[in-house]
């Protein structure tokens, strides 16, 4: 180090004046608590601070060390060099220089070394190398409950049952000469007094490079930079949002594709973007064990996930598009369809008008298109495959709960407990009040008592109802307009005498061009309300204060999960369970807010509207998120290669490149989990309305692994590397939209579609004594399902200003008496008994689906058999290690001197003592 020496209590002419010079000595047990940072020391006041020293570049581009060649760079922090900025923000510039100063000290305090090194391309911009040496690696991994291998796994695996198919199936798995499978260890938590007792073959490489990275950031995250009375100021995220530094990344080990001339580097972003993220390698399967390594546990469990979901996507799309198939096939045979298109059945039949005044009597028969797309998605394989998406949601959480077992078990997450992850910095900051650890029974530090905490959590509450009731208000607005907008529709596709769109005028039906429309406007306002919610609920959240980083993630996707539902799906509720269900009958409107008049669904329901919002948000929201993640990232790094393009010809060191790369998201994974979840919604709330959902949900996943690939690992900087047990509060949302979706889709069936119409028609009402059939049928069912009104009975309000046809009567859809029954416009005995048949269906599939999905539960285990037994026979080998041993030692100890195992050595005791213990314990 150089000794440039800093009195922390002096002023400099060109520093703040008044309670910016002043600094103060850190207090170490209220700040950083003993169990946190065990090698903190406090910089003494009036002590000296040590300056990083300042070295040239060494001119290799590939190098991942510091000048020496030997300390490994564990992360890279960037600042613009302060006395080479303009006179007039001295005071701004002199402040940051002098908290940067403070944190770098500390940070070589708390056992790191640095290494700054000026930038090849700008002057301005200074380069700080951090290292951690062994003793501070190893205090580290302690306290972050870091499992490490103890020795080699000796339980032999199982054999794959697609093994007698590995000469086809081994060219959908990468190349095992570039991707080689990483040997298996039975781990335990490190502790530094117990370090014999460890698989250490290298030190250089004990500790791979993500966890050297967690450790670091660990310490960034906690170092002070400026103390100032009572008020306590730490950690890399403030000097980030202060402008005092401008980035801070863990370094890639290489080009993403070039490979590294450095001996010995492991060339990982290399093999992952040629076998996983490549365009390429899209049919291939994830090598799941190098992303854990590479980026940590968090962004593994997020691709594992995702892969397995577009696995179990692939059966649900290829049942979904047989169902297609078969409405696409048989709506040409469709009897009810054929007399809607029957010039002499749909043709002379004239509808009574959809609005006031405006609108026109219209034919049935121009809904003939319409009614022909209607039968491809209302049919009996819609029916059957509602309930199969019922099971099959159920089978995907099941099976992912042992795939996440599994992975939890190889990847050492097996027992990772809130007590081993380490408060989040804003929390600790906030530590004023004092309280009995429940559990320890110790006096700990709290940033609030628990009035206070309830208070926090009413006002987050508060604010999201808030902001949940404005969504709603939206889709009221939303309704108007779709009521406004069908008036207008209605008096202009209705007429007679349309010419332009006479090539589509068989297609372009009122309803039609209000769905698409309304279904745009939607999508609008989805995606306004998105952005402005998110800073809501971050701001929430904040203001919440959780403790840990997980329970900040799990209160953020609660908050915005609840906002995207009431978002996203509110439209799709309308359609589905609300439009054209109290619209009353020509002579009495049913009226919104007094003046709009509710639409009606087309004769044939409006399931193909749920049908057109469906395709129209699932399409824009892909195309969407594919923009923002792909053009945006590879946009900014393209123009800003541009503007450092005369700098081209320089040797750029590993480091810059990186910093040249876009930075990694704040919220990292969230909006990918989100993006998913919210498709998961779509596929399996409203498929009984769109059963290709699921084939566009896969091929759009299949995108998506690789996109995300591609992103993370070309152009962004490496991500700071997590632990991560499982896929956190997304696991309970899933579930509840799996049991919601039993219930929507039931209710689809029976609301929104017109099955079971059909269907009572069919048994009940073809044949005597309500019908004049002599078998069951569906001829006659359109005159069935069609109520009579006499023109006469309309209101003055609402009569049509023209009667162009010579009628006296027309029709409308619903089941009731006609004019001059005793009953007349009261429901019919056919309304009864499809509302009895209607309400009949949904428990009874309701209860038969639940049921099933229950009997799955119990029978699929969450953790597999192997696993478990695994699991048993490492924290054996654990107690055996890490406590049976050192007891057998302190007994020899205590033997006398002459005795012949006290000539040994401790270590060879110990070795033969182990392997003597697993000898006799697996005989």
């Amino acid at each position: 180090m150089e000794n440039d020496i800093l009195e922390m209590e002096s002023m400099s002419d060109t520093e703040e004046p008044e309670g910016d010079a002043h600094l103060e000595m850190i207090v170490e047990d209220v700040v950083y608590p003993e169990e946190f940072l065990p090698t903190y020391h406090s910089i003494q006041e009036g002590s000296t601070v040590t300056k990083v020293q300042l070295a040239d570049f060494n001119g290799q581009p590939d190098s991942l060390f510091f000048n020496d060649g030997v300390r490994r760079i564990d992360y890279i922090l960037v600042y613009d060099d302060e006395d080479k900025k303009d006179f007039d923000k001295r005071h701004t510039f002199a402040r940051r220089k002098r908290r940067r100063e403070y944190f770098e000290a500390s940070l070589m305090k708390m056992g790191m070394e640095l290494e700054a090194t000026r930038s090849e391309v700008d002057d301005n911009l200074v380069f700080v190398k951090v290292h951690m040496p062994w003793d501070t690696l190893c205090t580290y991994a302690e306290v972050l409950h870091i499992k490490l291998p103890i020795q080699p796994n000796d339980l032999s695996s199982q054999r794959s049952p697609w093994q007698c198919l590995s000469f086809i199936t081994k060219y959908f798995y990468p190349d095992e000469k570039v991707i080689t499978k990483e040997a298996e260890f039975f781990t335990a938590p490190f502790e530094k007094d117990r370090l014999e007792y460890f698989y250490v073959k290298d030190k250089d490489v004990f500790f791979s490079s993500s966890m050297r990275s967690r450790m670091a950031y660990y310490i960034l995250s906690r170092a002070p930079y400026e103390i100032r009375g009572s008020v306590k100021k730490f950690g890399i995220r403030k000097l980030l949002d202060s402008g005092v530094y401008k980035a801070a990344y863990p370094l890639h080990d290489c080009r993403f594709n070039v490979k590294s001339k450095e001996e010995g580097c492991p060339n990982e972003r290399f093999r992952l973007y040629r076998e996983w993220a490549h365009p390429r390698s899209f049919y291939k399967m994830q090598p799941l064990d190098l992303i854990r390594k590479y980026y940590g546990e968090k962004i593994g469990i997020y691709f594992a996930w995702l892969g397995f979901y577009t696995i179990m996507l692939a059966l649900a799309a290829v049942v979904g598009l047989g169902c297609f198939i078969y409405g696409y096939k048989t709506q040409e045979t469709s009897t009810w369809s054929k007399e809607v298109c029957n010039p002499e059945i749909g043709g002379k039949i004239v509808m009574c008008p959809q609005c006031d005044q405006e609108c026109k009597y219209w034919r049935l028969n121009s809904t003939c298109e319409a009614s022909k797309k209607l039968c491809i998605f209302d049919n009996f394989g819609t029916l059957v495959f509602a309930v199969f998406m019922s099971i099959w949601v159920t089978l995907f959480l099941e099976f992912w709960k042992r795939y996440q077992a599994e992975l939890e078990y190889q990847w050492d997450t097996v027992e990772f407990l809130e007590q081993e992850e380490p408060p989040r910095p804003e929390y600790e900051a906030k530590c004023v009040y004092e309280r009995k650890n429940p559990v320890t029974g110790v006096k700990e530090k709290v940033p609030y008592t628990a009035c206070g905490r309830c208070v926090r959590v009413s006002i987050g509450i508060g604010t999201v109802l808030f902001w949940i009731l404005l969504i709603l208000a939206s889709i009221v607005a939303i309704t108007v307009y779709r009521l406004a907008a069908f008036f207008a529709f209605s008096a202009r596709l209705r007429a007679q005498d349309l010419k332009e769109l006479e090539p589509l005028k068989e297609y372009v039906t009122p309803q039609m061009a209000t769905s698409v429309t309304a279904s745009l406007i939607s999508f609008v306002v989805i995606m306004i309300l998105n952005m402005l919610y998110e800073r809501v609920a971050i701001w929430i959240t904040n203001f919440e204060l959780p403790r840990t980083k997980t329970d900040y993630e799990n209160s953020l996707t609660l908050k915005m999960f609840l906002f995207q539902f009431v978002n996203y799906y509110s439209s799709c509720f309308y359609i589905a369970f609300a439009k054209g269900k109290a619209v009353g009958y020509p002579g009495q409107p049913v009226y919104l807010l007094g003046k709009y008049r509710n639409e009606e669904c087309d004769p044939g329901g409006c399931l193909i509207e749920l049908t057109t919002q469906l395709s129209i948000i699932m399409g824009g929201k892909a195309i969407w998120n594919n923009i923002q993640e792909v053009l945006l990232p590879w946009g900014k790094n393209l123009i800003f290669r541009y503007c450092t393009r005369s700098a081209s010809q320089k040797v750029i060191p590993r480091w810059e490149q990186d910093y040249q790369l876009q930075p990694v998201p704040k919220l990292g994974l969230f909006y990918e989990y989100l993006e998913m979840v919210i498709q998961f919604g779509f596929v399996t709330l409203f498929v009984a309305s769109f059963p290709l959902a699921p084939v566009l949900a896969l091929v759009n996943n299949l995108f998506e692994i690789r996109v995300d690939a591609w992103k993370i690992t070309t152009q962004f900087r490496r991500i700071v590397p997590e632990k991560a047990q499982d896929i956190g509060a997304w696991q309970p949302i899933l579930q509840g939209v799996a049991i919601l979706a039993v219930a929507t889709n039931a209710m689809i069936i029976a609301f929104t579609s017109d099955m079971i119409p059909r269907l009572v028609y069919y048994w009940s009402f073809s044949v005597y004594p309500y019908g004049d059939h002599d078998s069951h049928t569906m001829e006659g069912y359109i005159h069935s399902s069609l109520s009579i009104f006499n023109i006469s009975d309309f209101s003055n309000y609402s009569r049509p200003l023209s009667t162009p046809y010579n009628i006296t009567t027309c029709r409308y859809r619903d089941f009731r008496y006609p004019p001059g029954h005793p009953k007349e416009y009261e429901h019919n005995i056919y309304y009864w008994h499809v509302i009895a048949a209607k309400m009949a269906f949904i428990i009874v599939v309701e209860h038969i689906v639940y049921l099933t999905k229950f009997i799955l539960s119990y029978v699929i285990p969450d953790v597999p058999y192997a696993v478990r037994e695994q699991i048993k026979r490492e924290k054996y080998l654990t107690q055996v290690i890490l406590h049976e041993t050192n007891l057998k030692l302190v007994t020899k100890r205590l033997k006398p001197p002459n005795d012949d195992i006290h000539k040994n050595s401790y270590g060879k005791l110990a070795k033969e003592d182990i392997e003597l213990d697993f000898h006799s314990h697996s005989n």
